[in-house]
């Protein structure tokens, strides 16, 4: 069997056809960017949600993953009450800011209606009112800044393709983009010319169907499509031992700002943030410790430290030539049984933190 080629970027989309509403869901980035850069405002494009891959063309049957882009839409809402202006690039249906307080299984709305004399009103629970009108609150103010900006995406062709066009569009805002990449991406995808037309049949019994990986996308997107943006990806893992190596290699690979990794099991109270940098972070704030590692840059293997840590460490490694790129991890963790705390609320710390230092280089350098 002759085996073909893996996709590149430039391959995949020039083989590989746009959503149909792309052109309309860029004109209504164009103005919401240009609306931002009037306002002198740093701007986020938020991925969010798993993708789809269809295995028809006449879709029937496709594969998916378990994300329900909670991560995403919590944070979210936090660079928001941050003041930064949000591109929220989300899978449709799922969670989203502000509304994802009250989905289908967390404080259904139809729990704060009531039925007095056949007429629905709204319940007298003070407490469930309280609540809502915080969440409420915030999104009137954010619909009045107009700071939020949604689109939607259901394939892993669609998350392609406006990623690509959205991140051209920021490039405009040079250091003042930030690109916070937490969409689960399916790795391999069905090639719409190995596509059925029509539903799969069953009768033959078992079902052969080989597939392609999907482009990397994070090489074109640092060196072509947004050269100056603060891009941070995620990776999850099941094997902590994988957890740091496969970070590392991704930031050697693509050259982006950060990794933060999360382990599927405990991804909820602890991630870790994976740089590289030359030169020191400004201060870290109060309470966060910093201490040295002997690993070298060029490590392999890196586990979990033994629990409990301090919330916040950062390692550094040692290297000898003073141009040469050095590897740093920062553990941020919450308490398991943290009642009302989010750790996507410290994570936008952080990234704020290192975001405003990544802008400060430039002009420092001017």
């Amino acid at each position: 069997m002759t085996e073909t080629a893996p996709f590149s970027a430039e391959s995949y989309f020039a083989t590989q056809p746009a959503p149909s509403s792309l052109s309309q869901d860029i004109s209504g980035v164009k103005d919401f960017i240009t609306r931002q850069v009037e306002a002198k405002r740093n701007v986020v494009l938020v991925t969010s949600g798993g993708t789809t891959v269809p295995l028809e063309l006449n879709v029937v049957r496709f594969l998916d993953n378990f994300s329900a882009g909670t991560r995403g839409a919590t944070s979210a809402e936090y660079f928001l009450k941050a003041d930064y202006a949000v591109i929220f690039m989300h899978r449709q249906f799922s969670l989203q800011p502000f509304s994802r307080h009250y989905s289908h299984s967390t404080n259904p709305f139809l729990d704060f209606l009531a039925v007095e004399d056949e007429t629905a009103c709204i319940t007298s629970d003070t407490r469930k009112d309280e609540q809502l009108l915080s969440v409420l609150s915030a999104y009137k103010s954010v619909q009045v800044a107009g700071t939020l900006h949604t689109l939607t995406f259901v394939t892993v062709n669609d998350y392609l393709w406006l990623l690509r066009a959205v991140s051209q569009e920021m490039s405009i805002l040079g250091r003042r983009a930030m690109y916070y990449l937490a969409a689960a991406v399916s790795d391999f995808f069905l090639p719409r010319q190995k596509m059925a037309e029509h539903k799969i049949q069953s009768g033959k019994g078992s079902l052969h169907i080989e597939m392609d990986q999907v482009p990397k996308i994070l090489k074109p997107m640092v060196e072509e499509w947004t050269r100056d943006g603060y891009i941070v990806s995620f990776k999850l893992e099941t094997d902590d031992h994988l957890l740091i190596p496969k970070a590392r290699a991704a930031l050697s690979r693509y050259g982006h700002q950060v990794v933060i990794g999360n382990e599927l099991h405990s991804r909820k109270y602890q991630v870790v943030f994976v740089e590289q940098k030359r030169k020191p972070l400004p201060p870290l704030p109060p309470g966060v410790e910093e201490n040295a590692s002997s690993d070298h840059a060029a490590a392999v293997d890196a586990p979990l430290p033994p629990s409990p840590p301090p919330k916040h460490i950062v390692g550094e490694s040692e290297h000898d030539h003073q141009e040469s790129m050095t590897f740093v991890e920062s553990w941020l963790r919450i308490a398991e049984d943290a009642v009302g705390k989010e750790i996507e609320e410290d994570i936008v710390t952080e990234l704020l933190r290192r975001h405003e230092a990544w802008i400060e280089e430039e002009l420092n350098t001017e």
